[in-house]
């Protein structure tokens, strides 16, 4: 409920950015940026840690949830801008944020880059890639979806994450075992 909520906000405060106040996509981003980074650096200078397991203390938790509608925010409000600003088409601004996350994976495989650093890129970019992928298969197809029934969209979504969940335990699974 709390990550439904967090998205439900982040969308809200991205579109109040930029409808109500008339900043735009650009200029919102940056103030969410500016935003994230005061979190993360308050929580930082506190615990001396960014890492989000385990969490134990309740303002260690406070701090985590502002961090994650910061972050849920940033993401729409760049999801936003990559279609309405830089005219890519829902598909591309998709592949744009898929791209950028395979790199943050591909730096966590081969690079000493901080894990904690790669999960707030990660998480922060999850957010508009499923907003644009989403769009893409419910928009019209005048406007560059495929214009699926949202019932369609879910189960495909579910698929994409079904199969990526299964990947992923199954990697899990062969490095437990390796360990043992």
């Amino acid at each position: 409920m709390a990550i439904i909520a967090t998205t439900t906000a982040g969308t809200e405060v991205s579109d109040l950015m930029d409808r109500s106040f008339g900043l735009g996509y650009a200029v919102g981003s940056l103030i969410l940026v500016a935003g994230l980074l005061s979190v993360l650096s308050i929580w930082y200078y506190r615990d001396r840690d960014l890492s989000v397991y385990p969490i134990i203390r309740k303002d260690a938790e406070t701090t985590y949830w502002l961090a994650v509608v910061f972050s849920n925010s940033l993401g729409t409000a760049f999801g936003d801008f990559l279609t309405s600003n830089l005219g890519l088409s829902y598909i591309q601004g998709a592949f744009v944020t898929a791209s950028v996350i395979g790199v943050v994976i591909a730096l966590h495989y081969v690079t000493k880059l901080s894990d904690i650093l790669l999960f707030w890129l990660a998480f922060i970019f999850t957010r508009p890639f499923g907003a644009t992928f989403g769009d893409f298969l419910t928009k019209p197809v005048k406007d560059g979806g495929l214009s699926l029934p949202r019932e369609y969209a879910s189960a495909i979504a579910f698929i994409l994450l079904a199969v990526v969940l299964f990947f992923s335990v199954r990697k899990e699974k062969k490095v437990h075992h390796l360990i043992e």
